[in-house]
């Protein structure tokens, strides 16, 4: 059979990522800060935006929004920018949350979006990278490690006014009466929350004073004996170099003496010297979770803070009579109607999917608000798009940097995604965080006189039915950062 060239006419279907596609899925993923800027920006460069708030003192005849418009009399200039945002592609993660894939066509709205907050804009570097902090920073490093190490709400709230009493070198210089006064608790369980944050990183943050602080830093490392002890205890001598002295209030040799002094002056006077000093971010939750008299739970947006905006249709008519004989008027009249209805269609299915995301995700968890984390069931990003008939990477963006006000604290809504751990019994309806939250419960509730490895561990486990490995169990903790048997052991014994 010979093989010559012809012409042939298939149909076929294929996908596309249309630029008003990518500027919504753009807009889902963003935070509400992030958000309020695109906003602002557009209400400056689009004069058919206005603030809903600021056409409450205007007498419109028109409609007040574009989604107020009856087919038969919408304007036909912007019949062609009626813009199809369905959230629920088909595009699975390969156009996950990484955002470099999503550069806008300069012919299209919000083109300077990314450009216009970087006045001197680096192209080599990524969109989320322009807004990492050159230093670490030391509130937002003690945050972390209050998520971790409290599981209590009320726990975290006294740990977050504690860490405003921090100076600059990472002392507390608060006052706990004083604070528990204001916070109406007892000394005492601020004092508890207080030696647990003495553990946190860098060592020694939350000392009271020098002595302390070379103590803490002393015990993470298993230096802090009996002769370090008394050697902390007399830093005044060691600063007068009274060596003779020390040596007999230490009962130290000179080569003890010598090593004892060379690892105090490997330790930090001030543990957050190295670090970034700014305010602690307070996260504003994008929605609500209440309950009513019979017990249900109510969800409703945080509707300070979504902006919102309508379209000046006053302005619209005005400008479009006056420029009706100008073709460049009126391409740049129809771009910017085009833009201004795509953006407010794009934020209200913003607020839409969010809402039926949050929803499902109450449903789901209902045993968790209910009883609390023990009771938080294994759940994918898969088993939530099934029930909002969504796609999977549609439910990963709707769920990153939102976060959710509930009756026991504020979540992210990643934090209600985790895998499932086996069981004995072959139920795998035991969430991981679940365990993690086991795993420190028991160890919290150890004594001087019984410390409990990480075998033990697995043993306890094994009796309620959760079947995991000694090295899980390792890693869970560590994850924590909760210290080993032994050095746990040594920790307790000098609390005690």
């Amino acid at each position: 059979m010979a093989v010559t060239p012809r012409l042939e006419i298939k149909q076929s279907q294929s996908l596309l990522m249309t630029p008003q596609l990518r500027q919504a899925i753009n807009l889902l993923q963003m935070s509400n800060l992030e958000l309020g800027e695109l906003v602002e920006r557009e209400l400056e460069n689009n004069p058919l935006l206005q603030r809903e708030e600021e056409s409450l003192n205007q007498p419109l005849e028109t409609p007040s929004s574009i989604d107020d418009y009856p087919d038969s009399s919408a304007p036909s200039e912007i019949e062609d920018f009626s813009p199809d945002v369905d959230y629920d592609n088909q595009f699975g993660d390969d156009y996950g949350s990484d955002r470099q894939d999503y550069e806008l066509e300069p012919d299209y709205g919000w083109s300077d979006y990314n450009e216009g907050k970087e006045h001197k804009a680096d192209n080599d570097f990524d969109y989320f990278e322009k807004k990492l902090s050159s230093e670490q920073s030391l509130f937002r490093l003690i945050d972390e490690q209050i998520s971790l190490k409290f599981t209590n709400p009320k726990d975290k709230l006294i740990a977050s006014a504690l860490s405003e009493g921090l100076d600059d070198a990472g002392y507390f210089r608060g006052d706990i009466n004083k604070l528990a006064l204001r916070l109406n608790v007892k000394p005492a369980i601020i004092k508890n929350i207080l030696t647990t944050m003495k553990g946190f990183e860098p060592a020694g943050l939350f000392a009271e004073n020098l002595a302390e602080c070379l103590s803490i830093q002393l015990q993470d490392i298993d230096r802090f004996d009996p002769q370090m002890a008394k050697l902390i205890d007399n830093l005044d001598l060691l600063a007068e170099r009274k060596f003779k002295e020390l040596k007999k209030i230490c009962q130290a040799s000179d080569e003890d003496l010598a090593s004892m002094v060379a690892d105090i002056k490997s330790l930090n006077p001030k543990p957050a010297g190295n670090y970034a000093h700014d305010l602690t971010a307070y996260v504003i939750p994008d929605v609500y979770v209440k309950t009513n008299k019979a017990g249900d739970y109510l969800l409703e947006l945080n509707s300070l803070s979504l902006p919102k905006v309508l379209i000046n249709q006053q302005y619209y008519s005005e400008i479009k009579n006056s420029a009706s004989n100008e073709k460049e008027a009126k391409r740049y009249l129809k771009e910017q109607m085009g833009n201004a209805s795509f953006l407010i269609r794009a934020l209200h299915q913003r607020a839409t999917t969010i809402l039926r995301v949050s929803e499902e995700i109450v449903k789901s968890q209902h045993d968790f608000f209910e009883k609390g984390i023990e009771h938080l069931k294994p759940m994918a990003l898969k088993d939530i798009a099934e029930k909002v008939e969504m796609h999977e990477s549609t439910v990963s963006r709707v769920t990153s940097n939102k976060f959710m006000h509930t009756p026991r604290g504020l979540f992210e809504l990643k934090y209600f995604f985790s895998a499932a751990a086996g069981t004995y019994t072959g139920d795998e309806d035991t969430s991981t965080l679940t365990i993690k939250h086991k795993i420190k419960k028991l160890i919290e509730e150890e004594t001087p006189e019984q410390i409990l490895s990480d075998d033990k561990i697995v043993e306890l486990l094994a009796r309620e039915g959760i079947k995991i490995a000694r090295r899980t169990v390792t890693k869970y903790r560590e994850a924590q950062n909760i210290p080993t048997s032994a050095l746990r052991k040594r920790q307790k014994r000098n609390q005690f």
